[in-house]
């Protein structure tokens, strides 16, 4: 049994910052690529961001870069989203996952991912 939960979430004001955590049980995941997806009410899920492994490659989408960083810690089979500068457009719900790769890289790809936590509301008020 895998299981991924994420916690953190919130209501918080614009330019305010929230740090997202994403528990792992069930398997150890230290050689399992991890990531963030966000989903907005009536959008589809879209990638955020993803860390290798390692966490020696990391890959964000272009609408967080420079204000979002994915960080593990594989002792703790936790990997986390600080999120900084946070914008009305950033509300959705928050997803983790990971999926285990032949090599150590990040993906972007939603389809790649084979566990999915439950989702963390993240609400940012303008």
């Amino acid at each position: 049994q895998v299981q991924l939960v994420e916690s953190g979430g919130g209501l918080v004001q614009a330019g305010g910052s929230l740090r997202l955590s994403c528990a792992a049980s069930g398997r150890t995941f230290s050689m399992y690529t991890k990531a963030w997806f966000r989903q907005a009410p009536g959008q589809e899920r879209e990638f955020v961001a993803a860390i290798s492994w390692s966490g020696g490659t990391t890959y964000y989408a272009d609408s967080v870069k420079g204000r979002f960083t994915i960080s593990r810690d594989n002792p703790k089979n936790t990997h986390y989203l600080q999120m900084n500068s946070l914008k009305p457009e950033d509300t959705a719900v928050y997803y983790c996952a990971a999926v285990r790769l032949v090599i150590d890289r990040a993906t972007s790809r939603l389809a790649d991912y084979d566990y999915w936590g439950q989702g963390t509301q993240v609400t940012v008020s303008s």
